[in-house]
């Protein structure tokens, strides 16, 4: 099974310090997930290192993680929590949709029997992993897959583009993936897959088109669901 890049490089090395940061993190990002930290957000070391009973180092490292994966920015010396904005998720996945359609059209004349292979056989060894298998994990599983898709393409500033894109709305990934689970997802990649290796370009681009329609209107709505949430906390 491919090794996940984000998943190999999100927990830092060394003994017991990594299991501290790498617990601190977790419980880190689930305060974001679950909107323990709000939307706009300041993070404060001390404030959390006292929260969580661990000394700042750990803090320090986790935050500089969420930040790099999505879940915060850097705002002046610190970190806040990254704002749910709709209308920027939309032009995202239009964009997204946009060269994922494009670099199809240009696999299904450029790919070779053995680069579709390679395709296929990267799903059927993702279709293993357990079903505990982390969130985090399979969002890199996922976005693998559509970076193989972008390869075949064999145009580099479409798959640069595409990268760029996947790096912005790993975090909403993140959300959906939690969701709707991998089975959907991956039976919509082989259905993709499926289309193009039969030579049947109008399919493979309705499916893509279908996949990331359904993923952007899910995301629309959690992103809804989580603002209304933080609109009742703060009545309460």
């Amino acid at each position: 099974m491919p090794t996940s890049t984000i998943a190999a490089t999100a927990r830092p090395a060394g003994g017991r310090a990594r299991n501290t940061s790498s617990q601190v993190y977790e419980k880190l990002r689930d305060m974001v997930i679950l909107y323990e930290i709000k939307p706009g957000e300041r993070l404060n070391e001390v404030a959390l290192a006292e929260r969580l009973e661990v000394s700042r180092t750990p803090i320090r490292d986790a935050l500089n993680l969420l930040a790099r994966d999505g879940f915060l920015e850097e705002s002046g010396r610190g970190y806040v929590r990254r704002s749910l904005n709709l209308k920027e998720t939309q032009d995202l996945y239009e964009a997204r949709e946009a060269i994922e359609v494009e670099c199809l059209r240009l696999a299904a004349r450029r790919a070779t029997p053995e680069q579709l292979d390679k395709v296929a056989a990267f799903l059927g060894q993702s279709r293993k992993v357990p079903k505990d298998y982390p969130v985090l994990d399979l969002v890199a599983l996922d976005e693998k897959f559509h970076d193989m898709l972008a390869e075949l393409s064999g145009n580099n500033e479409l798959r640069r583009m595409l990268g760029e894109l996947n790096a912005r709305i790993r975090f909403v990934r993140w959300i959906n993936m939690e969701q709707i689970g991998r089975g959907k997802t991956q039976a919509e990649h082989a259905q993709i897959l499926a289309a193009l290796r039969d030579h049947d370009l109008d399919k493979a681009q309705a499916c893509m088109r279908a996949h990331i329609s359904q993923r952007t209107q899910q995301i629309k709505e959690s992103i809804t669901m989580g603002l209304a949430r933080i609109f009742l906390d703060g009545q309460a």
